[in-house]
C-alpha cells in the first residue's frame, strides 16, 4: 500500500529538521514551503538531504535524478510538496508490477497471470 502524501510530508519534515538541526525554522513545514526561501537550505544542506533520502528509501527514490531534470530557477524555488509528490510517485512505481501496464484492469491482469 502506497504511503499517503500526509505521511510522506510528516516524514520529510522530520528529515529536513534533522538536516537543518539548530538552524531549522520554527514554522511548520507544509507542501508549499520552499527549501531555499522558507527553510534557508543551502547546497550542503541539499546534499545532506539527498543522503538521508538515500538512507531512508534506498534506490527507490532518486533525488539526484529528480533535481537533475529541473532548471536552475526551478531548483531555487523547489517546494516541499514537489518532493513529496516525487517520493509518492517513486514509491507507487516501485510497488506496481513491472510487467503490467499501469492502466490494466484487475481482470486483465489476472488473465495474464493465469
Amino acid at each position: 500500500m502506497a504511503a499517503s502524501h500526509a505521511d510522506i510530508l510528516t516524514e520529510l519534515a522530520q528529515i529536513v529538521q534533522a538536516v537543518l538541526g539548530d538552524f531549522a525554522a520554527d514554522a511548520p513545514i507544509t507542501m508549499d514551503t520552499t527549501f531555499r526561501d522558507d527553510l534557508g537550505m543551502e547546497s550542503i544542506d541539499v546534499v545532506s538531504l539527498a543522503g538521508r533520502l538515500q538512507a531512508r528509501y534506498g534506490n527507490t527514490v532518486n533525488f539526484a535524478h529528480f533535481v537533475a531534470k529541473l532548471d536552475l530557477e526551478t531548483v531555487g524555488e523547489l517546494r516541499v510538496g514537489q518532493l513529496v509528490e516525487h517520493i509518492a510517485h517513486s514509491l507507487d512505481v516501485a510497488e506496481s508490477p513491472r510487467d503490467t501496464p499501469a492502466d490494466a484492469s484487475p481482470i486483465a491482469v489476472e488473465a495474464v497471470r493465469s
